[in-house]
């Protein structure tokens, strides 16, 4: 599931359970069908449970158009790990140029199935079907989700085979479709993990793991898969920013099959002689990415040992990997933070049920400034600010004795809810920051929190900014766009390069914007909840406020969703799954610990923060 669909913890294995009953698990398509007229509920598996395995039976003797039709697209639910069977209801000039792994499109119910005229022979040896639905998402050839909308159609021609009288498919769409409950039977999220390619992160000795989320067929290898979809680098719209320690060409050694793990949870991986001439510290570096990768599969993979040409390359354990890269989920910060009934920047131990709020050393906690939100480094050894009114963005160290001094950041905007944004640091140690003027609507990024700002490029941005949080991978970030009155939650890729034109600072751009929550039409907050996940308050068109995870590329993760909680106006959640949830609510601060209830905190407080 990956370490944010699961909560950080291990899954055990599965039974694998199959049923040979007609239209419960077993596909078989043994009903007889007309071979004209509409079909409909083609997706006859309705969401299994997960462990249930699901396998298809190829075309009966004799049948008709429609059971053809309706016996392949069953066929594409099931855990056949090579669609063979799918195959057999086409024919063999089909079957060979089919391409099932190109896409895999979602709909939101199982493809509706129209009969049509065959169109080209007057021989009765031909027929069609148009298959129609709603899009949901798409999932391209390298496992990326992408939720989209629209209308779907597209036809299916059989031919009858003069000799044997058979019915099969010889015209089909590329790819497969299914509905959404069967794509959610047969698929399961996945980060695969890569490093991010920044030049000033890769001056560090740790860099930052990014995670990378690709969709795999649940029961049909999903470890090799993701092996594989890791050496094959990143997605599209990753790529850009992050580069993988692999060797360009490397693969898995020719011949290589199934992948498991020994019983010491040791995972042994083949490569080619790509791999072969990588030093230690290289090699450390790909296990260290195959491991976080993998740490969420079932069985467990507690060790890696990369060979290449016959030869052991290196092994590395999980603590290992802890050395090798800066892995986000796996920082547990020291404290909470949050602004008090006096104004002031405090904070407690996180996780902490009953301790007394302190002020954090330095101005910020000494009231020297009265202040609406605030934000900690990464590192919490400095601290920003936002003055109560919204004008002034003020930085200052958690030192005593420290000075605030002039503001870095000021905005003109009317009202309060027109000025900064909440602000929020990223892995660099720069701070990050929207002005909502809407005569001047920026996002701002300051080198290492003090220099001075740099506007930020958002080309493509339809909207404008009113909430900003930045990844622990320091190359994405999130934002809530606001146009028309609805408020969207978009995720983007933070790129740098060329020269800022005033400041003479490496210019900054946020590309690419997608949708993270496409199923709300209003985001009151966010916050980044693990590698690849949000956690999110929102309301559906025509619903009420609700809290929700969501996946950086709009999918709906399996975890479930936090406890109901009434009149949340912000929060706060660490990528570390070992840190509670926490939120400012009607009832004040509050907290969510594993396993528990919504407890409060304090109830003279607001803006709850962890470091970032």
């Amino acid at each position: 599931m990956g370490a944010d669909r699961e909560g950080g913890s291990r899954r055990t294995p599965g039974r694998a359970v199959a049923y040979g009953v007609c239209g419960v698990v077993l596909l078989t398509g043994c009903a007889s069908m007309p071979d004209s007229g509409d079909l409909r509920g083609v997706e006859s598996t309705p969401r299994q449970e997960t462990q249930v395995r699901v396998f298809p039976m190829p075309p009966r003797e004799d049948a008709p158009p429609s059971e053809i039709v309706q016996g392949f697209l069953e066929a594409l639910t099931s855990d056949d790990p090579r669609y063979a069977t799918a195959k057999q209801y086409l024919t063999s000039a089909a079957a060979k140029t089919w391409q099932p792994e190109l896409s895999t499109t979602v709909l939101a119910d199982g493809p509706d199935t129209q009969a049509g005229s065959g169109g080209s022979r007057q021989d009765g040896l031909d027929f069609s079907f148009t298959l129609t639905g709603t899009k949901v998402a798409l999932v391209d050839a390298q496992q990326s989700y992408t939720p989209t909308d629209g209308s779907y159609s597209r036809q299916v021609h059989l031919a009858r085979n003069k000799k044997s009288g058979q019915w099969r498919i010889d015209e089909l769409p590329q790819g497969v479709v299914m509905g959404q409950s069967d794509f959610q039977r047969n698929y399961m999220s996945v980060n695969k993990y890569y490093f991010a390619s920044d030049s000033a992160v890769e001056a560090s000795s740790h860099p930052a793991a990014v995670a990378d989320p690709v969709y795999v067929r649940r029961r049909v290898d999903p470890m090799t898969q993701m092996v594989r979809s890791l050496l094959n680098g990143p997605t599209t719209w990753l790529g850009p920013v992050v580069r993988s320690s692999f060797p360009t060409g490397t693969a898995l050694k020719k011949g290589v099959g199934t992948l498991t793990p020994d019983d010491r949870n040791r995972l042994t991986v083949p490569l080619n002689d790509k791999a072969a001439r990588v030093g230690p510290a290289k090699c450390n570096e790909m296990a260290a990415q195959l491991l976080f990768t993998l740490q969420n599969l079932s069985p467990a993979v507690d060790e890696i040992e990369l060979q290449a040409g016959g030869a052991q390359l290196c092994v590395l354990t999980e603590d290992g990997a802890a050395t090798v890269a800066a892995h986000g989920s796996a920082r547990r910060a020291d404290y909470l933070y949050f602004v008090d009934g006096e104004h002031r920047l405090v904070r407690i131990p996180a996780g902490s049920r009953s301790a007394k709020a302190e002020p954090v050393p330095g101005e910020l906690g000494e009231g020297a400034r009265a202040l609406r939100s605030a934000a900690v480094s990464r590192d919490e050894h400095t601290a920003a600010g936002v003055a109560l009114d919204g004008k002034a963005l003020y930085v200052g160290s958690l030192t005593s004795g420290g000075s605030l001094g002039e503001p870095v950041v000021s905005s003109a905007g009317r009202t309060e809810k027109d000025r900064l944004t909440t602000p929020s640091w990223d892995a660099r140690g720069d701070l990050w920051v929207a002005d909502r003027n809407p005569d001047q609507p920026r996002l701002l990024m300051l080198p290492e929190g003090k220099e001075a700002p740099v506007e930020v490029r958002v080309p493509g941005l339809d909207g404008r900014i009113q909430s900003v949080r930045v990844a622990a991978d320091g190359v994405r970030i999130a934002l809530v766009v606001e146009k028309d009155g609805k408020q969207s939650l978009q995720v983007g890729r933070i790129e740098r390069g060329g020269e800022d034109p005033v400041t003479r600072q490496p210019g900054v751009s946020v590309l690419e914007l997608r949708s993270a929550a496409p199923q709300f039409e209003e985001v009151t907050t966010m916050s980044w909840a693990g590698d690849g996940r949000l956690v999110a308050v929102g309301r559906e068109e025509g619903g009420v406020q609700q809290m929700r995870y969501v996946q950086v590329d709009g999918s709906v993760p399996e975890v479930p969703a936090p406890d109901a909680l009434t009149g949340v106006k912000e929060i706060a959640s660490s990528e570390s799954d070992r840190m509670p949830l926490v939120a400012y609510s009607v009832d004040g601060i509050v907290q969510l610990p594993d396993g528990a209830q919504w407890q409060t905190v304090v109830k003279d407080g607001s803006a709850p923060v962890y470091p970032g």
